[in-house]
């Protein structure tokens, strides 16, 4: 069958180039539709696809809308990879919650920041959604947007449509940890269980043979070394510390945590008072906030200039490069051609994790064949990392009713599950401050 992708949020840097040249490197004869509601952006990601598409003389049809709608028609398969509110508004997730000491090196999943993000992403989202299954109901769906769990969740609850989530962390992870352990990532095995950007690797083993061993020697080389502290981060994605943190909970908990410390750090807010993270400040000088949005402004702005340049690409434009866009090209090939490959993907548990709340939507392992991409059963998980998760669950489902309601006690009752606040009162105020600086991008709030 010949495809047709809608992307919508196309405006993302990094995404759509990596999409494409993922298409153009497969080969695909199929259909490309560009949506993102900022006439600026998509005219900026239209340009640079076509340039793309021009260069390799791609059997690709193009076309871009501001509007979804008129291009959903026919779609085999709808991507979305929106933020609502871009950087701008992400930039007061972080910010707003540091005036209380609470610091936040992502700030796009837990902690306020991740709840104030599911207040905006959701009922756009739903929106999506409910236009997917008017327009295009048998199309493969998927999210990549953050809060993973808290969307994907919120689409189940409100619309039914079987939206799929990806999230690349679990991928790096196993790079990561095969480069510590010294094998081939292809030999690397394991069981990877839990919410997007807080998923156990458990059962690591090689060869069929098991590499807890070898893994606990590594934790206790890391917990000795950063002692005294850690060296300063100057790549706000890299962990000066060795991803310590991580390695003390798998010491402590049998499991490697997915995708390490940037993100597993705000999990723990207990832990991390006051931004306190081996020696330094989460968000500041170790994976820097600041550095992630510059980031992410200087890829805008590259993508700009390329676009724009009446110049062939770059030699090494089309290199095949890591990032969040891996993963759906694969998927959708493996369920077109029934190849039976294994994924991790973002599912409700339909019973996969015995002991995880039903309907929740959890990170495991997936089989993608000709029924779709279907989760695995799986063995209960142990007892401390269910725990781990349990009152993740409930926030989720807070959240959720929080977003779909408009309802500000529900989002304090968020904050104040999640953790990271310090008094009943701070959660007040904090939410306050949040809803308010977000409002244009909310719905009425109650």
């Amino acid at each position: 069958m010949r495809e047709k992708i809608v992307l919508i949020g196309a405006g993302s840097a990094v995404f759509t180039r990596g999409l494409i040249a993922d298409l153009i490197r497969v080969g695909w004869n199929a259909e490309v539709a560009l949506v993102d509601i900022d006439p600026v952006s998509l005219e900026v990601a239209r340009r640079l696809t076509e340039k793309m598409i021009e260069a390799k003389q791609a059997p690709i049809k193009l076309s871009a809308s501001t509007d979804r709608r008129e291009v959903l028609h026919g779609a085999t398969a709808v991507i979305c990879t929106i933020g609502v509110g871009k950087r701008r508004a992400w930039e007061q997730d972080v910010y707003i919650p540091r005036k209380y000491g609470i610091f936040m090196p992502v700030g796009d999943t837990v902690g306020p920041g991740g709840s104030s993000r599911a207040m905006r992403m959701i009922p756009a989202m739903v929106a999506i959604a409910e236009d997917v299954q008017d327009l295009a109901p048998q199309a493969l769906f998927f999210n990549y947007g953050n809060p993973m769990s808290p969307v994907c969740r919120a689409i189940r609850k409100a619309t039914g449509a079987p939206v799929i989530g990806l999230c690349y962390g679990v991928m790096h992870t196993r790079r990561y940890l095969a480069e510590a352990l010294s094998v081939p990532v292809e030999t690397l095995q394991f069981t990877g269980v839990g919410i997007n950007h807080l998923t156990w690797m458990m059962n690591i083993r090689a060869n069929g043979e098991s590499l807890m061993p070898e893994l606990l020697r590594i934790a206790a080389a890391k917990e000795e070394a950063v002692k005294n502290g850690s060296p300063k981060g100057e790549n706000p994605y890299d962990s000066p510390s060795g991803e310590a943190f991580s390695w003390q909970l798998l010491k402590r908990f049998g499991g490697f945590p997915a995708p390490m410390d940037r993100h597993v750090t705000e999990f723990f807010p207990q832990f991390f008072r006051e931004g306190h993270y081996f020696g330094h400040t989460l968000g500041v000088d170790v994976f820097s906030f600041e550095g992630t949005i510059a980031h992410g402004d200087e890829g805008y702005a590259q993508m700009q200039e390329h676009a724009s340049d009446p110049g062939p690409l770059p030699l090494d434009y089309f290199n095949q490069f890591g990032g969040e866009h891996e993963q759906v090209i694969d998927i959708i090939t493996a369920i077109r051609e029934e190849r039976g490959q294994v994924f991790s993907a973002n599912l409700p548990n339909t019973g996969q994790v015995r002991n995880l709340p039903e309907d929740a939507v959890i990170e495991s392992p997936a089989i993608a064949d000709g029924l779709g991409l279907r989760a695995i059963a799986l063995p209960p998980v142990p007892s401390a990392i269910a725990g781990s998760l349990a009152t993740r669950f409930q926030w989720v489902e807070t959240i959720v009713e929080a977003a779909l309601e408009g309802s500000r006690a529900k989002f304090i009752q968020a904050l104040v599950l999640d953790g990271a606040v310090q008094s009943l009162t701070q959660a007040e105020a904090l939410a306050d401050e949040l809803l308010s600086a977000q409002a244009a991008f909310l719905p009425v709030i109650r």
